[in-house]
C-alpha cells in the first residue's frame, strides 16, 4: 500500500494532480485508513505511471481515459489505440509546424531591429502592428 505522498514521489505526479485524476475517474478512489489517509495499491501506481507518461507525450485526458479502458481488455485488437496515437502524432506535427512559423517570424522581427532606443525598436512596432508580420500566426 502506498500513501499519496509515496505515489507522488514514485511517479513524479504532484499530490493535487493525483487528487484531480481521482476526481476525473482516471484512477480509482483509494481505500482509506481509520485516520482517513488514502492508501493506494500497486494497480493505482501503475495507472498513474501510465497517465504521467501519456501526459508527457501530450495526450489529452479523454484520450488517456480511452487508452486506460482499452488496456483493461488485453485480448482485444489494438486498432483503436493505434488510431488514438496517430491522432496525437498528427496534433504534435501540427504544433511543430506552427512553432516553426512562429520561430521564422520572431527571427525576422529580431533581425530588423536596428534601433538603439525603444522609440525606434522594430520589435515594439511589429508587436503593435500585426500588418508588419509576414505570415498569419
Amino acid at each position: 500500500m502506498y500513501s499519496i505522498g509515496d505515489l507522488s514521489r514514485r511517479t513524479g505526479v504532484k499530490v493535487p494532480t493525483i487528487r484531480y485524476y481521482e476526481q476525473m475517474g482516471l484512477i480509482s478512489a483509494p481505500d482509506r485508513t481509520e485516520g482517513n489517509q488514502r492508501r493506494y495499491e500497486k494497480a493505482e501506481l501503475d495507472q498513474l505511471a501510465f497517465i504521467r507518461h501519456a501526459r508527457d507525450l501530450g495526450f489529452p485526458i479523454e484520450a488517456i481515459r480511452e487508452l486506460l479502458t482499452l488496456s483493461r481488455h488485453p485480448e482485444e485488437p489494438c486498432g483503436t489505440a493505434d488510431q488514438i496515437a496517430r491522432e496525437q502524432l498528427a496534433d504534435v506535427r501540427d504544433k511543430i509546424a506552427k512553432l516553426r512559423k512562429l520561430e521564422d517570424e520572431l527571427t525576422r522581427i529580431v533581425s530588423h531591429c536596428e534601433g538603439h532606443i525603444v522609440g525606434d525598436c522594430y520589435v515594439i512596432r511589429a508587436l503593435s502592428d500585426h500588418g508588419l508580420c509576414e505570415h498569419e500566426h
